[in-house]
């Protein structure tokens, strides 16, 4: 590690030197993002864990940089090009693109025009031209060059113009204006692609593009999605993309750099620039330009992605209740599930209320004797096929009032029903039963059943499947070990995956400890975890903290304390005479306690305050308190909605663009950026978020294209008629 790095990442993050360093030596010990931000505040500075993340990505890069410096300076030294003016300048490159820039015109490369003729020994003849003397005859100079390579003058000259060319094109100065020229004035424009007339499957996808058929706007101002659309479009065959400024611009740059005379060669030389420019220059910058446009782009889309991941993952859990789940269906029938307490099955069959009035009768009969004999808490429907139609059916049986009727987003239970994790759960039972299970659990804990599949089946995603597929698993990894550690993981009852994605661990220990949790009939305290095969010392310090033990030998165990800090808090107790446990259920015991005499050298006030938070409330589930939603009867397909209608609403996805909103018609409805706040926003997620309920407007109905307008701007709302009507 060069320590440089460390005041480079504090520059550029606005970090302190010595919390970088810090941060970066605990990775170098092995440490979690989660750990760090959690169990060690003192030595960051109380860093949260984006700051963390931060440094750890910009170090990576900054390795990568270092790396690619090295190998640069090996390849220079052993083709015996590398000079000490050179050195100089690759040492002090500061960003990968700089760097790059150096070490062009180096580069091996594959034969080329410019390589041809200096293969033909014109180089000399090029130095000669780019000099720009008034009296120099090229032609006469030219004979000087002819041989058996070169047969006459004008391959001569037309060699050391292609030379010159690529000089000018491969200038670093000439590179690094033009671009900033690129990025600044840059246009992008698309249009229609060309389409054989009898490609009428290529003709029908196009139209989806129409809008942008005719289209440039500034790069500097183009929006994430638009790009990405854009891009999408011309993969497709659909649009023709060109990025660039104007065409002068750069040619102006370049010949203020070049041309210093009036005469022939300085004419010559402005016809090698302008070559130069357009069959070198201006696609190497436009390539870069549309890398960085897709990179941009990649990583807003990639951001917004992951804030949904996060805001779905750590939606309120209802908890352990006894739920009766049913996955609708009109032609095959509604799959039903009965789950115990634990998510465990215990009854599936699949009833018919959406058949004839006797199959109806009948599948409301069998309900009431369900629910009867497992007495459900709630009952979950999946949101999908059928849903508001099975939703108002199970609302008309007069089941108690205490049972919940709650309308559940089912994306992705047909992935995790075909997954491997759903084979091991459940290896006697068809997809249809594991995707009915799957919507019920997703009622009791979201984050423990939606951890089972991968994020990007969650269905609120902006492009997720046009950006770039590293980072992207990169981001979503993050977001999702930061949302299990947060709300922390039941020993005892959690499934692998989300053991898995507890700080420290991985598939590999998390089937060893369900291995050892079932040979030992469940962990009784955290230090049994230590008999884990796989889980050594540094597992172990890592993973404890989020790891709970309910019912425990030791209460401390269902707490988010670290069995580092155990001897602290027995010392606490021990101070004022009585037990852990006393201390952890009395507040007036817990006020007697002077935290700042526990102060130490490894021990500060953030982790004492931490400590005595989790002593008045063991384990505390940082997610929001359950709230069930519920739609307007009014309203149950597109065609009954009305332009003026008042509805409640649930957000399923919030885009660069604005929100979606699941009005229960089974088409989501589109709440414009522009009308999400009466206020000016340019982030939607500023004031709305995935799982959120609101009241929306409807503005627009497009029943053809199945296209839904909304509005949550209070003029709209205002003025509308009564709600549902």
């Amino acid at each position: 590690m060069k320590l440089n790095f460390f005041e480079t990442i504090s520059n550029e993050l606005n970090i302190r030197s010595g919390q970088v360093e810090a941060v970066l030596k605990l990775f170098d010990e092995g440490s979690t993002v989660p750990f760090i931000a959690r169990y060690r505040k003192e030595a960051t500075g109380e860093l949260d864990e984006v700051a963390i993340t931060s440094i750890r990505d910009r170090h990576i890069k900054l390795v990568e940089l270092e790396k690619r410096r090295e190998a640069i300076i090996v390849s220079l030294a052993e083709r015996e090009l590398l000079t000490d003016d050179l050195r100089d300048k690759i040492e002090k490159a500061g960003n990968m693109t700089t760097l790059e820039d150096i070490y062009l015109p180096f580069r091996p490369k594959r034969k080329t025009r410019a390589s041809v003729a200096e293969e033909k020994g014109l180089a000399p003849f090029a130095d000669e031209i780019m000099g720009q003397a008034m009296e120099m005859d090229v032609s006469k100079s030219a004979l000087k060059y002819l041989s058996d390579k070169v047969a006459d003058v004008d391959e001569a000259i037309q060699g050391a113009c292609d030379i010159i060319a690529e000089r000018v094109s491969e200038d670093m100065d000439v590179r690094s204006q033009v671009r900033r020229v690129f990025a600044r004035n840059g246009v992008l424009r698309s249009s229609r692609a060309k389409i054989k007339d009898d490609d009428h499957e290529k003709i029908a996808a196009a139209e989806k593009f129409r809008d942008w058929f005719e289209w440039s706007e500034p790069v500097s101002k183009a929006p994430s999605h638009r790009v990405l659309a854009l891009f999408r479009g011309e993969r497709e065959g659909c649009l023709s993309i060109d990025v660039a400024p104007p065409d002068d611009e750069p040619l102006v740059i370049m010949k203020r750099k070049f041309i210093n005379g009036f005469g022939e060669s300085s004419r010559l030389v402005g016809k090698a620039i302008e070559d130069g420019h357009k069959r070198l220059l201006k696609p190497s910058m436009e390539t870069e330009l549309r890398n960085a446009l897709k990179k941009k782009a990649d990583a807003e889309a990639i951001r917004i992605f992951a804030q949904n991941v996060r805001e779905v993952l750590m939606s309120p859990p209802m908890g352990a209740k006894r739920v009766i789940a049913v996955d609708p269906g009109l032609r095959t029938g509604c799959k039903l599930v009965c789950l115990g307490n634990g998510g465990e099955l215990l009854h599936h069959e699949v009833i018919q209320p959406h058949q004839s009035a006797g199959a109806r009768t009948a599948a409301a009969k069998r309900m009431l004797e369900l629910a009867d004999k497992f007495k459900p808490e709630a009952i979950a429907v999946g949101n999908g096929t059928a849903g508001r139609e099975t939703e108002q059916f199970i609302r008309e049986l007069n089941l108690p009032g205490s049972i919940y009727i709650v309308s559940v987003n089912e994306s992705g239970a047909s992935v995790y029903s075909a997954s491997e994790a759903a084979r091991r759960e459940f290896p006697d039972e068809d997809v249809t039963v594991r995707g009915a299970v799957s919507i019920g659990r997703r009622l009791m804990d979201p984050l423990a059943e939606l951890i089972k599949i991968d994020p990007k089946s969650i269905g609120v995603g902006q492009y997720q499947h046009d950006v770039d597929q590293k980072d992207l698993k990169s981001s979503l990894d993050d977001v999702v070990g930061q949302c299990v550690n947060a709300v922390g993981v039941e020993v005892n009852t959690a499934s692998p995956e989300l053991l898995s994605y507890v700080s420290g661990l991985n598939s590999r220990v998390a089937l060893s400890i369900i291995k050892t949790r079932e040979e030992l009939g469940g962990f009784q305290s955290r230090a049994q975890l230590k008999k884990v095969p796989h889980l050594g010392a540094k597992t172990f310090e890592q993973a404890a903290g989020f790891l709970r033990i309910r019912g425990g030998d030791n209460p401390l165990d269902a707490s988010a304390v670290h069995p580092e800090r155990y001897k602290l808090v027995e010392k606490m107790a021990g101070d004022i005479k009585c037990s852990v446990g006393e201390l952890m259920n009395d507040e007036v015991l817990r006020s007697k306690i002077e935290i700042s005499k526990f102060v130490s050298d490894d021990v500060g006030m953030p982790t004492l305050k931490d400590i005595m938070n989790e002593l008045a409330k063991p384990g505390r589930d940082p997610r929001a308190v359950f709230e069930a939603a519920a739609f307007d009867d009014s309203v149950r397909d597109i065609t009954d909605l009305k332009v003026g209608a008042v509805l409640r609403g649930i957000v399923t996805n919030v885009t660069a663009f604005g929100a979606f909103v699941d009005l229960g018609v089974h088409q989501d409805g589109l709440v414009h950026v522009s009308k999400i706040s009466d206020k000016y926003i340019s982030d939607p997620h500023s004031v709305i978020h995935v799982g959120q309920q609101v009241k929306v407007a409807v503005t627009n109905v497009d029943i053809k294209r199945r296209r839904i307008s909304l509005s949550m701007k209070s003029a709209d709302l205002n003025t509308s008629p009564a709600d549902g009507s």
